[in-house]
This record gives C-alpha cells, sequence and structure tokens, in this order.
C-alpha cells in the first residue's frame, strides 16, 4: 500500500493540532511585472490575490478578516498565517518586517507561511525569516512550477533553475520548512517531463503543492488557449499523473495540495477545476482504485 504524508497529519504530528490556513496579503509586486524580470508576469499569472485579505490592513486586521471568512469551516483555534498573493520577499523591508512579525505574534498564529520566487530572497530577507523562525515555526514556499528551464522560458518565469538551487540551500539554513509549488499542464512539457519535475524537487524540498494549469482571463495564456496552441489537462488524466507523482515522493515529503481552483470569476479552462470538492471526492476514488491512501509514509 502506498501512503502519502498530507499536510493535515503533519501539522497534527508537528504542533499537536490541525491547523487552518488563513490568506493574508502584504500587498507587493513582483519582479516579473515591475520590469526588473519583466513586465506582464508569468503567462498564466493573474496578479491578483482573490482569496487573501484586505492588504492595507495590518496583520491583526488581515487575520481577524480571513478569520471571519472561514468561521463556517473551522472550529479549531489554531491558524497558518499564509502571505500567499504576490511575491512576499519583494517589497519594502519595513514593512514585511511590521507584517510577518506581527502575525507571528499573534497568539493564535501557529505557524508563518510565506509565499515567493526563489530569485527574491536576498541576505536582508534571510536574516528576517531566521529571527522570525525562532519565533514561530516558518514556512517558505518557492514558485517552481517546472524544472525544466526550456518551458519555464516559454510562460516567462524569468529566473533560471540555479536560483531554486540557491534558495533551498539558503532556506535550510535558516530552518525554514521549504515548500515547492508545481503545475502540471504546462505547454510544451510532457508527461514525462513533469514526472521529472517531481524527481528532481522529491531530493530538495519538504513539502510539495500540486496542481494542474488553469487558464484565467486577462493573463497572457488566455490569448495561447483561444488560438488553440495549446490543450488543457482533462481531470482523469491529472488524477493518474498525481498518483504517478506521489509514489515519487520520500516518505516525509509534506503533501500541502492536490488540486487547485482558479477565481471562478476569471476561470475558462479546464471547468472541471471549479468544483473542488467534486475533483477531491475523484481523487479519492482514484486512490482508492490504485491503493494509494493518505497516511504518514509509504508501507
Amino acid at each position: 500500500m502506498k501512503r502519502y504524508y498530507s499536510v493535515s497529519d503533519y501539522c497534527r504530528d508537528t504542533y499537536g493540532e490541525k491547523l487552518y490556513k488563513l490568506s493574508l496579503s502584504t500587498g507587493f509586486t513582483c519582479p516579473n511585472r515591475d520590469g526588473t524580470t519583466g513586465t506582464g508576469g508569468c503567462a498564466f499569472c493573474t496578479g491578483a490575490g482573490e482569496f487573501s485579505a484586505d492588504a492595507a490592513l495590518d496583520a491583526f486586521a488581515q487575520i481577524e478578516q480571513a478569520k471571519a471568512r472561514v468561521a463556517d469551516k473551522f472550529r479549531g483555534d489554531g491558524y497558518i498565517a499564509y502571505f500567499g498573493s504576490g511575491t512576499n520577499t519583494y517589497g519594502d523591508l519595513g514593512r514585511m518586517e511590521r507584517l510577518f512579525r506581527d502575525a507571528a505574534a499573534h497568539p493564535q498564529i501557529r505557524v508563518l507561511s510565506v509565499a515567493t520566487r526563489p530569485d527574491c530572497l536576498p541576505d536582508e530577507v534571510l536574516t528576517l525569516l531566521a529571527s522570525l523562525r525562532a519565533v514561530k515555526p516558518l514556512w517558505v514556499e518557492l514558485g517552481l512550477q517546472t524544472a525544466d528551464d526550456r518551458v519555464a522560458d516559454s510562460f516567462g518565469r524569468g529566473y533560471a533553475l540555479d536560483a531554486y538551487e540557491r534558495a533551498v540551500s539558503s532556506l535550510r539554513q535558516v530552518g525554514a520548512h521549504i515548500i515547492t509549488h508545481v503545475i502540471f499542464g504546462l505547454p510544451g512539457e510532457s508527461r514525462g517531463g513533469m514526472l521529472d519535475t517531481v524527481r528532481y524537487v522529491a531530493d530538495r524540498t519538504g513539502g510539495v503543492k500540486l496542481h494542474c494549469l488553469y487558464v484565467c482571463r486577462g493573463t497572457a495564456l488566455e490569448r495561447e488557449w483561444r488560438a488553440g496552441r495549446f490543450d488543457c489537462l482533462e481531470r482523469d488524466a491529472y488524477i493518474d499523473l498525481l498518483g504517478d507523482a506521489l509514489e515519487l515522493l520520500k516518505p516525509q515529503t509534506v503533501v500541502h495540495r492536490l488540486t487547485g481552483d482558479g477565481d471562478k470569476r476569471t476561470l475558462l479552462a479546464p471547468m472541471w477545476t471549479a468544483d473542488k470538492k467534486a475533483v477531491l471526492a475523484a481523487i479519492e476514488r482514484r486512490f482508492r482504485e490504485r491503493d494509494v491512501v493518505q497516511g504518514r509514509c509509504y508501507g
């Protein structure tokens, strides 16, 4: 029987309780949007934080706003402060420090989680992250998407794979739990290439977030999709790919996400991703058929 280590089990094992993620915002932009490495962002990115709290608020107010949003879903007392929208280590260092420190100081926050690009971790930010790690457990999510630089260039990622290597090395020294974000179905990437990316990150990351590519209105990817230059993954193909990917992970690798969902107001394709509950149910059914179950290790 094959088992994957879910984030729920990881939180219970590590922190003694189930935790719920609160989506917060620094309001920072991205070097791939402000002209530093590019101006349009990655081809699939909307640049919006559709699910995040109001970036104009301070950290405590954002946390309370985010808690209110999830009050009907979660009755526990422990939360993850997740700065996920934009590049959250790319901006004013003073504001960054205030937001991160205040979030870490909140009595109900058990974990501080920061999403960023591997090329946006200068020494002063790493020093800040190290000091925060001394206050609360720290997760850092790196948007890799693919280990194939050729594919990455095609959607305008704006950095080479060696930036990810350097980021992983630096974050290990900080003591962060490293999460790597991988997207399946990128234009020009074969099924074998997607699994090669999983093999690559399996030796380097503490956790993974997996989901398929989706096309949203207003992105550069929309033009490519409408022109018929690529097809999105079908649901069954994605789920089978997901099962193969999980078999490549190390026993201790934490699976933070099995699927994702874009903003329904702008989502164009694939529309099956819009019903996340149905997708998760289909994943569970297929995994039962393949004898893949949630658990603490492969056995």
